[in-house]
């Protein structure tokens, strides 16, 4: 019997990924996170889920609290004082991958802020899925931001693929935080009150035994418990002063860690806490305060918490972090926050030139942001007097020069789970729970498997 059935007409092809993020979120995951976050007439709903606000408007998102917060609100107040035309809206969220949730989730929604903020180390992942606004140096020299004007490792860090996609706002490295008095009851400071040579692998165990024999209690301290953030920072401060590579490449396809590099780094990390200088179980907090109550002569930690120790009220400096090893060029864990243009689905929406001018007003504030700890990379303010007279913050600034960056992956970068990862196995061996070698199998392993899992975009 003939089929008397109509053919029907081919299905169309399934839509792209991309394509059915947007969808969904259009029509669900927009809508209940803007309603959680305050309804429709929220600074964040505006940014996130608005219609067409006036062309005046421009939305900014970052992740600043605290002191780093108060600076930036600062800085935008001598926008806004400056711009009264401009109704700048900011947002501030919660740090980490929340925020950049929210950012990425905005941006594939077709409803992404003009401006936000970035750590560099998540650059590469949101270029990659086409989040971002490639920056043309025509366009930025209109608004006087030409490459001579910024420090040359934050600008070479903002470039995927020969492709700016950032303007880089400062760096954030791994430092050494001491007590001057102790140095000094220590014999550490030479004549003009500077810590003395303190870098090689038997140079700083000894620095912090002297200062162990004046506060009667440690010689340093770091953050180990739930904070695997710090370890990792120390682990690949040392790690690649060793001359170790990356951890992963190919966009963290591939896992290329140096695993004998990754041992000896272990080592003289466990070496740390073997000898008694540096105690295994303390929380960040709880390092912080043991220098600012003189149980502690040396911290290390990020530039970021130079205001909490301002706020102790006792006599410290700050310096760069000892070049323990010297297999390769200096080098110490580091981070920059840089600000980019999440990619709009129109120029209307994108106000390229709106945005590039609060760019450009934000650096030329960065006397402001120095001040909370972060070495400016607007060169006009890293280079100025006003700067150099920053005590303590310009006396490390030279540590930006070594700055080491995470490797670029979907699941590497601030907060992310590859510092987790590693992180935790660094603490295995910290607190002498696993050896230095089984702590490199250990990254290499879980490193591995991260290595494995498809990117989510």
């Amino acid at each position: 019997m003939r089929d008397r059935t109509p053919h029907a007409t081919p299905p169309p092809p399934p839509p792209s990924r991309r394509a059915l993020l947007r969808g969904t979120l259009s029509l669900g995951a927009v809508a209940a996170s803007s309603v959680a976050l305050g309804g429709c007439g929220s600074t964040f709903a505006q940014g996130f889920t608005g219609g067409s606000p006036a062309p005046t408007r421009l939305n900014f998102w970052n992740p600043f609290t605290g002191g780093d917060g108060e600076r930036l609100l600062a800085m935008e107040d001598v926008y806004r004082a400056r711009h009264r035309a401009t109704d700048l809206k900011s947002a501030t969220f919660v740090w980490g991958s929340p925020y950049y949730t929210k950012l990425t989730l905005a941006t594939l929604g077709e409803r992404p802020p003009q401006v936000a903020v970035t750590h560099l180390s998540k650059v590469p992942t949101l270029a990659e899925a086409g989040l971002l606004t490639e920056l043309r140096t025509s366009d930025l020299a209109r608004h006087g931001l030409t490459e001579d004007k910024f420090d040359p490792r934050p600008w070479k860090k903002s470039q995927v693929d020969g492709k700016l996609y950032a303007v880089p706002l400062d760096t954030h490295p791994f430092v050494l935080y001491f007590r001057t008095d102790i140095a000094e009851k220590a014999g550490l400071l030479d004549g003009q009150g500077r810590l003395t040579d303190v870098d090689g692998p038997d140079a700083f165990i000894d620095a912090l035994r002297a200062a162990k024999e004046v506060t009667g209690a440690w010689g340093g301290s770091v953050a180990s418990v739930k904070d695997a953030s710090t370890q990792f920072r120390l682990f690949w401060s040392f790690y690649r002063q060793m001359g170790g590579g990356d951890l992963v490449a190919d966009q963290g396809r591939k896992v290329v860690i140096d695993t004998a590099a990754a041992a000896e780094a272990l080592a003289y990390i466990r070496r740390l806490t073997q000898e008694k200088v540096v105690p295994t179980s303390t929380d960040s907090p709880g390092a912080i305060t043991m220098l600012t109550t003189g149980k502690a002569g040396f911290l290390m930690d990020g530039v970021w918490q130079v205001l909490t120790v301002q706020g102790a009220k006792v006599k410290f400096d700050v310096r760069p972090l000892p070049r323990v090893f010297h297999d390769a060029p200096y080098a110490c864990a580091a981070d920059s926050h840089s600000l980019v243009l999440p990619k709009a689905p129109s120029a209307a929406a994108q106000r390229l030139d709106l945005s590039l001018g609060f760019v450009a007003a934000l650096l030329n504030s960065s006397k402001l942001w120095a001040e909370g700890g972060h070495v400016p990379a607007w060169l006009p303010t890293q280079q100025s007097p006003g700067y150099r007279d920053l005590a303590p913050q310009s006396h490390y600034a030279a540590a930006a020069d070594g700055a080491a960056y995470d490797p670029a992956a979907w699941y590497s970068g601030a907060g992310s789970t590859l510092q987790v990862v590693v992180g935790n196995a660094v603490t295995s061996v910290f607190t002498g729970a696993t050896s230095p070698t089984a702590g490199a199998a250990r990254m290499r392993r879980e490193l591995r498997e991260l290595a494995s899992r498809p990117a989510p975009l």
